[in-house]
């Protein structure tokens, strides 16, 4: 292996040179000084770490509407559940070499397994972080701190050489496991396993410095940042620790820092404490950098003659010359399974990047890494700005003095720890002192909104993916729904044609599992008919729900309709269940699977003898037509099916309010208020009236439950079908001799519970209780005492109040006793008067 220059390891040969960048993942300090080799090297041929599958995407990155950060998504086509993502942001390494390749005509290739064995294998890692390793033996405690130190604060194209150096130092004393198979998950482990392996959170050797392990998730689902591979592969990665505030001396060099770690170093106690778990080799590590060297030695027989190789710093060593025999590698990569996969873009976001998220490769802060990137010229100055706009838009008083003050104490704090640049750590300390005045609450603002950030990437619109995605983009792109990584609230007006189509497409999205909106609850002024309130956030994991949900149609209607009719005709769908359904197609506006829903209802209402059930479903079938009214859908069957209901409630209920105990007749009372308001708000007469006459024969029933008949007189009463005196005769009967204190207290909890109104307007009402409860003996009164508290403990303040000065103007109290007057002291009050006043007592 000979040197050709500082910025890599080089190798030449008779097929030419190669270079080899051991980089890490994410570095806004590795991806430039990367930039500056791959110019001056000029590679003919750059290989990048990744899956080998996904070269046909390449192209794509050229293109103006790509915007990271984005991430490839890999996905299993017969069950896309099994994916995994490899993210990448505009201060990724890798992204900067396509980048170049691309916009310079230079051939570049991905050189990882491809994701149709990585979504194959299911892998197990072992081991300690390689990037903590040399932290340590440098005099850190933090990974992160170190790197930043050493290459995201450094200039130095040095750094590659001295980090794949080091790297070879630690392969030399790691532990190489016994060569296992690599098998597919057993079937029906995948997800279980898989999330056995994800809670164990083994450390990979290479840690937070490989380049594209990917994420996927843990359980068989892929939400970013369960670390490792998916469900289908299982390998987990460790987090990088989070980065500490305390001020740590860095050397004067950074490249000095990078240690020369030998076993011996180990034994005699000067290098890195080995620790009870050793750097590891696993299996899987050897398998993926046998790939890679496959892939170098293809594009040497391709005719690369000037090669960069753009790879993970801990495989770096693995893939510099000698490359050893072809065959070796060739029978570790024989017989490994393989699915059939399938490849896309999707966009990322910053917060998916955050080692916080769980995503193994990630980094404390990617808000601050895209500043360092993106901005050149005074990024310090620049960055405090935003800060201090940041606190200015949430009402907090920040000057310019405060922002020049806090410029020179982090440069300050860089002098004294001899850093060349201030880092996060100078910069969050004087952000603290200066902007936050010591506000640690303030602060964890700052980091959340602009150290860790929340942007969007975005793709082409010719990016492949399934029907479903296109009509999903073509959608939002028309109703000016603008997919953002930030929640944003949204306002509807139903009476409004683009406001009704994108509460339709929202709806129907949540009905496939993708929730980019949520109905929001307690906003102002949605409250009406006509209104509707969401929170809207998109998240990256719903690009593979996407692809899940396309097995049930092309458009986003098409498959709402038939998930909705799946789910409807499942086993144990009973009639609140298929109410439910019906309401949410009404409200996502799914007319082709109305009828369906509406037949499989009526169908299951008819052999439904739970009188109970239909009251609970009922109301929700009434609410659907009522929405169904303002969105313009014909409802006619569905009104055919209410009134079916209807009439088999108004028949089965005499027999379904015989014999309940207290907590049944409750539950049937709130029931029974319910379908009332329900039938009510309808404004149907004949079915108003059927239900009245219902009521009515259930009011002179003496073998119902005190409760339900005090409801049903209360309901009768409003609905105008008995007088107030008729009323009055019915509770002073209930409070009769012939009743006992527990079914009087059941009957006025039932006739005024939850509205104390009518006992401040109807006099005559309240003293017939009023009455009724100065009669009680003692032991009658501590017998209903807990049902009346539960009784006027529900009404509101104002009405107990209101009912308290009616009972006291009523005159129902005993008048108040005649207070003797004492003369004596009455004399001495007027002569203190006269005193006062100047005129004779």
């Amino acid at each position: 292996m000979n040197e050709s220059g500082p910025e890599a390891v080089a190798s030449v040969n008779e097929a030419g040179e190669t270079r080899v960048y051991g980089i890490r993942h994410h570095g806004p300090g590795s991806a430039r000084s990367l930039r500056s080799a791959l110019e001056e090297f000029r590679p003919d041929m750059v290989l990048i770490e990744g899956p080998a599958d996904a070269d046909p995407l390449v192209p794509h990155i050229a293109a103006d509407t790509m915007e990271p950060p984005v991430a490839l998504l890999g996905y299993v086509a017969d069950e896309p559940a099994r994916a995994a993502f490899w993210p990448y942001a505009v201060f990724s390494p890798e992204w900067q070499a396509l980048r170049y390749a691309v916009g310079n005509g230079i051939p570049v290739r991905f050189c990882d397994l491809p994701a149709a064995t990585a979504l194959a294998v299911d892998n197990r890692g072992g081991g300690r972080d390689a990037l903590a390793e040399l932290a340590a033996a440098g005099g850190y405690d933090d990974a992160e701190r170190w790197w930043d130190a050493v290459v995201e604060s450094s200039t130095e194209a040095g750094t590659f050489p001295a980090i794949t150096e080091a790297m070879a130092a630690l392969r030399e004393t790691a532990l190489t496991v016994p060569p296992s198979d690599i098998s597919a998950p057993e079937p029906g482990k995948a997800a279980d396993e898989s999330a056995t392996t994800g809670a164990r959170a083994l450390h990979h050797p290479n840690g937070a410095i490989d380049a594209h392990d990917p994420v996927g998730a843990a359980d068989g689902r892929t939400v970013p940042g369960a670390g490792g591979y998916s469900g289908a592969t299982g390998e987990s990665r460790v987090s990088e620790a989070d980065e500490t505030l305390r001020p740590v001396d860095a050397p004067n060099d950074p490249v000095d820092v990078l240690p020369r770690v030998t076993g011996d170093a180990a034994e005699d106690g000067s290098g890195v404490d080995a620790g009870p778990d050793p750097l590891v080799l696993d299996r899987h590590t050897l398998v993926r950098e046998a790939h890679m060297r496959q892939m170098l030695r293809q594009a040497r027989k391709d005719g690369g003659r000037r090669i960069a190789v753009v790879c993970g710093a801990w495989h770096a060593p693995a893939l510099c010359d000698p490359l050893g025999p072809a065959n070796a590698d060739q029978r570790l990569l024989k017989g490994l399974p393989k699915v059939k996969a399938k490849l896309t873009w999707v966009p990322w976001t910053h917060s998916r990047l955050a080692a916080a998220s769980g995503y193994g490769a990630g980094i404390t802060s990617p808000g601050w890494y895209h500043h360092l990137f993106t901005v050149t010229e005074h990024p310090i100055a620049s960055w405090l700005t935003k800060v201090a706009r940041l606190l200015r838009g949430h009402d907090l008083p920040v000057s310019s003095a405060h922002i020049i003050e806090a410029v020179r104490l982090a440069e300050t704090l860089a002098v004294l720890r001899s850093r060349p640049l201030a880092g996060l750590s100078e910069v969050t300390e004087a952000t603290r002192a200066v902007l936050c005045e010591g506000d640690d609450t303030v602060l964890r603002l700052v980091g959340a909104e602009l150290v860790v950030g929340e942007a969007l990437g975005a793709v082409p619109a010719d990016t492949p993916t399934v029907p479903l995605e296109a009509d999903l983009r073509a959608q939002a792109r028309s109703l000016r729904l603008k997919q953002e990584a930030l929640s944003r609230s949204l306002d509807l007006d139903l009476r409004k044609d683009r406001d009704i189509a994108k509460s339709r497409l929202l709806h129907r999205l949540r009905l496939l599992g993708l929730h980019w909106g949520v109905p929001a609850t307690g906003a102002a002024g949605s409250t009406g008919t006509f209104r509707e309130a969401w929170e809207l956030r998109w998240e990256p994991e719903f690009a593979v729900r996407v692809i899940e949900a396309s097995r049930w149609g092309t458009t986003v209607q098409a498959a709402a309709e038939a998930k909705i009719l799946d789910t409807a005709g499942r086993d144990g769908s009973g009639v609140a269940e298929l109410t439910d359904a019906l309401e949410f197609a009404l409200l996502a506006e799914l007319p082709g699977a109305l009828d369906g829903l509406i037949r499989r209802l009526g169908s299951a209402a008819a052999i439904d003898h739970d009188i109970t059930h239909l009251l609970a479903a009922l109301p929700g079938v009434l609410r659907t037509l009522r929405y169904g009214d303002v969105r313009g859908t014909d409802t006619s069957a569905l009104a055919q099916v209410a009134d079916s209901m209807l009439v088999r409630i108004c028949a089965g209920l005499p027999a379904a309010v015989t014999g309940l105990g207290d907590d049944t007749a409750a539950a049937l009372r709130a029931q029974l208020d319910g379908l009332n308001t329900a039938i009510h708000t309808r404004d149907d007469p004949e079915s108003t009236e059927r239900w009245l006459v219902a009521l009515a024969r259930l009011a002179d029933r003496p073998d119902i439950h005190g409760m339900l008949t005090g409801r049903v007189v209360r309901l009768l009463c409003d609905a105008g079908r008995f007088e107030p005196e008729e009323a009055s005769r019915r509770l002073a009967a209930a409070l009769s001799v012939g009743n006992t204190a527990a079914a009087k207290a059941a009957w006025v909890d039932g006739f005024v519970g939850g509205r104390g109104l009518v006992l401040v307007h109807d006099r005559a009402l309240l003293c017939l209780i009023d009455d009724w409860l100065a009669g009680l003996t003692g032991d009658q009164f501590m017998e209903v005492v807990p049902l009346l508290r539960r009784t006027f403990g529900a009404f509101e303040s104002g009405e107990r109040r209101a009912i308290g000065s009616a009972v006291r103007d009523s005159g129902s109290r005993a008048p108040a006793a005649r207070a003797e007057i004492d003369d004596e002291r009455g004399r001495i009050v007027l002569r203190a008067v006269a005193d006062i006043l100047g005129v004779p007592a």
